[in-house]
C-alpha cells in the first residue's frame, strides 16, 4: 500500500506572517489514533485487566473516544506542522496558530478522512535599507564643564560627612530632618496610600517630596508641628495624586545637619586615596572628561543607529517584539536574584505583566535597529572572521580556567561574534555618514552648525567588500 503524502500550501501575510494550508492524508490521522490508544493503554489502570492488557474496545469505552481523539489530534497536528517546516524549509518564530479552532476540527474529525487545517506563524522578516551610506544626522554638541569637578568633591564630601545633632536653630535646607507626618486630600479627607510616616529622616533639598513640602519644614524647631496645604503635581507618577490638593500634618521630631570634612591633603588620602588635594583634583577630572567623551560617542552612535532604523523597509513580526520583551523581563528577574531577592513572589503576574508593557517600546526599538545592523551586514558584506573570534577568546582563557561553573564555549564564541560584528557595523557606519555637530551659543536666539563629513578611506573599503559571506 502506497503511503500518500502531505500536501502543503504556503501564503505570505503582512507583518511577516506566513499561512500554511495542511492536508494530512487519513493513514497518518488513523496511525496516531493508533499511537494514542497504545500509549495509553501501557499505563492506563482499570481493575480486572493487567498493565498494558487493556482490550481496545474496553479502553475506548472507558476513556471516551472524545478524549483519545483531542490527544490523537494534537499529536497528528504536531507531527505534520513538523513535516511541513521540514519540507518547506521554514524557520518559525512563534508556536504555530490554529486558525479555525481546536474544538471546532474536534467536532468534525474523523480519522479514515484527510484531515485540512489551516496554521499560521510568524518568520524571520526580509530585510532591505534604502540606504546605507550617507546617512545625514544633527547631534547637539556639548562642552566639558570644569564645574562637575567641583560637584563631584562636593559630592564626596557629602558621603565622608559626620552627622551631628542640631542645637539650638529652626530647620534650613541641607539638614537632615526627622519627622513624622500624616496627609489627606484636602475634597475627599481620604488618607493618602503612601502619604504618612512615623519617622523619617528627610534631607532638606530642593526638589525632594512633592512642592512646598521640605519648604513647609524649613524654618520649623525640634518638636514644632505644622499644618502645610499642598498640591500634587499634575504629572505625579501616582495617577489617583495628580493635580489633588491634600492636607500634611508635620511634626519635626530631630534635627540633623552634616559636617563636612575640609578640602585639603588629608581629605584626599581619604576620599581617593591619592597623597594630595590637586592629585585628587586631577584624577577626577581624567574620569570625568573620559565619562563625558563616552557619552559624547554614545550620544552620536544612538542617533546614527535611529537614523539606520529609519532606512529599514522590513514588516517586523510580533513575535521578534514578543522574544525581545521576554528576553528583558528574564535579565531583570536574574539581576533581583543575583541581589538575593524572592523571584517567585516578587514577579507576579501583575508586575510582569505591567513589565512587559512598560519595556514593550524600547523592545520595539531594540528589534528594529538589530535588524538594520543585520541589514547593514548583509547589504555591504561585513563579516567577523575565525580568526578574529579566536583571537578575542584569548582575552577570557584566564577567566575560564578560574571559572567555578562549566562556561559554555560555542556559546561564549557566538557572544563574542555578535559583539565584534556589531563593533565592525558601527565603526562603518561613523565612517560613511555625516555628521553635524550643533553648537548652542549662550545666545538663545542663535546657534553654530559644524559639520564633521566622515567618509571611508578607499583602502578600509575595499578590503570590507572584498569579503566573502559565510
Amino acid at each position: 500500500m502506497i503511503k500518500e503524502a502531505l500536501i502543503v500550501k504556503t501564503t505570505s501575510l503582512p507583518q511577516s506572517r506566513i499561512e500554511l494550508e495542511l492536508e494530512i492524508p487519513s493513514n497518518t490521522c488513523i496511525s496516531c489514533v493508533n499511537e494514542t490508544i497504545n500509549s495509553i493503554s501501557r499505563s492506563a489502570k482499570i481493575p480486572g485487566f493487567r498493565l498494558g492488557k487493556i482490550p481496545r474496545q474496553v479502553l475506548i469505552q472507558r476513556i471516551g473516544i472524545n478524549q483519545l481523539h483531542a490527544s490523537a489530534l494534537e499529536k497528528i497536528i504536531e507531527k505534520s506542522w513538523n513535516e511541513a517546516l521540514k519540507k518547506e524549509s521554514i524557520e518559525p518564530l512563534s508556536e504555530p496558530e490554529l486558525v479555525d479552532g481546536f474544538d471546532s476540527l474536534l467536532k468534525t474529525f474523523s480519522p479514515e478522512k484527510p484531515l485540512k487545517i489551516t496554521l499560521q506563524t510568524d518568520v524571520a522578516p526580509q530585510l532591505k535599507l534604502k540606504k546605507s551610506k550617507g546617512i545625514s544626522v544633527e547631534i547637539k554638541k556639548s562642552k566639558f564643564d570644569p564645574k562637575s569637578i567641583n560637584e563631584a568633591l562636593e559630592k564626596s564630601r557629602n558621603q565622608l560627612a559626620n552627622i551631628v545633632p542640631v542645637i539650638n536653630r529652626p530647620a534650613k535646607l541641607g539638614d537632615i530632618a526627622v519627622v513624622s507626618f500624616k496627609g489627606i486630600y484636602k475634597d475627599s479627607n481620604e488618607e493618602i496610600d503612601g502619604g504618612s510616616s512615623e519617622s523619617m529622616d528627610l534631607e532638606l533639598e530642593k526638589n525632594k517630596m512633592i512642592p512646598g513640602f521640605v519648604e513647609g519644614i524649613v524654618g520649623m524647631k525640634i518638636d514644632e508641628n505644622k499644618t502645610l496645604n499642598l498640591q500634587f503635581p499634575k504629572d505625579y507618577t501616582h495617577e489617583d495624586s495628580r493635580g489633588k490638593k491634600a492636607i500634611f500634618e508635620v511634626s519635626l521630631k530631630d534635627l540633623k545637619e552634616k559636617e563636612l570634612p575640609e578640602l585639603n591633603d588629608d581629605f584626599a588620602k581619604q576620599s581617593g586615596n591619592k597623597d594630595s588635594l590637586e592629585e585628587l583634583k586631577k584624577d577626577i577630572e581624567a574620569q570625568l572628561k573620559e565619562n563625558f567623551e563616552n557619552t559624547q560617542k554614545n550620544i552620536k552612535i544612538e542617533a546614527l543607529m535611529d537614523a539606520l532604523s529609519k532606512e529599514l523597509d522590513a514588516d517586523i513580526p510580533k513575535a521578534m517584539i514578543d522574544i525581545e520583551v521576554r528576553n528583558n523581563i528574564e535579565q531583570t528577574a536574574q539581576r533581583f536574584a543575583q541581589q538575593g531577592m524572592d523571584i517567585k513572589s516578587t514577579f507576579t503576574p501583575e508586575l510582569v505583566k505591567s513589565l512587559a508593557e512598560s519595556t514593550r517600546p524600547q523592545a520595539e526599538k531594540n528589534v528594529h535597529r538589530n535588524l538594520a545592523l543585520k541589514a547593514l551586514s548583509e547589504k555591504e558584506n561585513i563579516t567577523v572572521e575565525d580568526k578574529e573570534i579566536e583571537q578575542k577568546m584569548k582575552e577570557y582563557e584566564d577567566e575560564i580556567s578560574k571559572s567555578p561553573k562549566q562556561i559554555d564555549i560555542q556559546k561564549l564564541k557566538n557572544v563574542v561574534r555578535n559583539d565584534l560584528l556589531k563593533e565592525k557595523l558601527i565603526n562603518w557606519l561613523e565612517e560613511n555618514s555625516e555628521v553635524k555637530e550643533i553648537i548652542e551659543k549662550t545666545t538663545k536666539t542663535t546657534k553654530t552648525t559644524k559639520t564633521t563629513k566622515l567618509t571611508t578611506k578607499k583602502g578600509s573599503q575595499t578590503k570590507i567588500n572584498k569579503k566573502e559571506k559565510k
